[in-house]
């Protein structure tokens, strides 16, 4: 069970960003372009108390960091002196964001500040956040995301060997080739690589039409894929069941759920056997969890997308905990990196979600 954050008064005093950027150990080309480089914006919740929560943010575009911290400073504005109850604070701050939306860059800063504020709340409690929320820190599989972009054959089948250390036994391509037989050729590639014991998703980043996708999900079919990600636009959910439907191989959405509302929308449709959510889009911890109930209600396995560190703890009190997505995105920014063992995230048993960051290095990758 949940630790009540009553029991825990800690009051808001400040927020503070940091926007970096920081170059990606291998470049990763999507259907969507080739990103060499991560902007992150760094969130930090200071309370009355002394204690600092803390959080990151993918940007996407460098230029949305500015954005994000002036909805950050109308959240400090709402919420100083307030009592850190998340929940709470997110209905205040829905409430006065109704007309604009919490939609986009919205979202994101009030999914940012809901999860420093769970850390603050976990830290104080002297406990990891996985236990604060009623679980424990525990191993959680891991597929290795980091690279395998688009790019020639030969190159994938050396990135994908790559990949495998840390004895990771799954690891993620990336799709979207001009033709059918370029992605057999880049699937098969890599497959010849890393053998037929390695699990392989697969990601198209929404770039197929959904009778393309159908043919080419058909001919993928048999190429020993774990799931098919994302392989038309992010809310056809009527294209993505008729491809759940049709295909052999499970459909994996959720990186683009807005809210658990939208997850629920997809569920209603039928849309996808796995479940993906992502921290900042699903709405922070308080939006996971929602999440989380509503993957149990369905008894749809649930992964996560991007934020490693403080998705290992979620995962770990996820009831159908699937897959953990990892990306090394935060090691250079923080004082201990994610762990991974045996193709397993660790998650941090420090009190709250291990975020500390290393402060020469937010200075080095600071945007100017």
């Amino acid at each position: 069970m949940t630790i009540d954050p009553a029991i825990l008064p800690l009051r808001v005093r400040a927020i503070r960003a940091s926007a970096v950027e920081v170059p990606l150990t291998y470049v990763l080309g999507t259907s969507a372009g080739a990103v060499r480089n991560a902007p992150l914006l760094l969130v930090d919740v200071d309370t009355e108390e002394g204690i600092t929560g803390r959080s990151y943010l993918f940007c996407y575009l460098p230029a949305a960091a500015a954005a994000i911290v002036s909805i950050l400073g109308e959240i400090e504005r709402l919420a100083k002196g307030e009592r850190i109850d998340p929940q709470a604070l997110w209905a205040k701050l829905a409430k006065r964001f109704t007309l604009i939306g919490v939609q986009g860059i919205v979202r994101m800063a009030m999914a940012g500040f809901d999860v420093a504020c769970w850390d603050a709340l976990a830290i104080a409690a002297g406990l990891p956040l996985a236990t604060f929320l009623g679980a424990e820190p525990r191993p959680i599989p891991a597929y290795n995301s980091c690279g395998l972009g688009l790019m020639d054959t030969a190159a994938l089948a050396d990135e994908a060997e790559k990949l495998l250390a840390g004895g990771f036994n799954a690891v993620k391509l990336r799709l979207g080739y001009p033709t059918l037989q370029e992605d057999l050729a880049a699937v098969r590639a890599v497959r010849k690589r890393i053998g037929d014991s390695v699990l392989l998703m697969v990601d198209y980043n929404q770039v197929l039409g959904a009778d393309e996708a159908l043919i080419r999900g058909r001919a993928l079919d048999g190429e020993n894929i774990y799931w098919l990600e994302e392989p038309i636009r992010h809310d056809d959910y009527a294209g993505a069941a008729r491809l759940a439907r049709e295909l052999n191989m499970p459909v994996q959405l959720g990186e683009n759920f807005s809210l658990a509302a939208g997850m629920a929308m997809a569920i209603e449709y039928k849309a996808c056997d796995y479940v993906m959510p992502d921290l900042e889009r699903i709405g922070g911890v308080s939006g996971w969890r929602a999440a989380a109930e509503l993957a149990a209600a369905n008894k749809l396995q649930m992964s996560s997308h991007l934020f490693p560190e403080v998705s290992a703890h979620l995962l770990a009190a996820t009831p159908t905990c699937h897959f953990l997505e990892y990306v090394d995105w935060a090691n250079v920014l923080v004082e201990e990196p994610l762990a991974i063992v045996d193709g397993h995230a660790v998650p941090s048993n420090r009190p709250g979600n291990g975020l500390v960051w290393k402060k020469d290095a937010v200075e080095h990758f600071r945007m100017r």
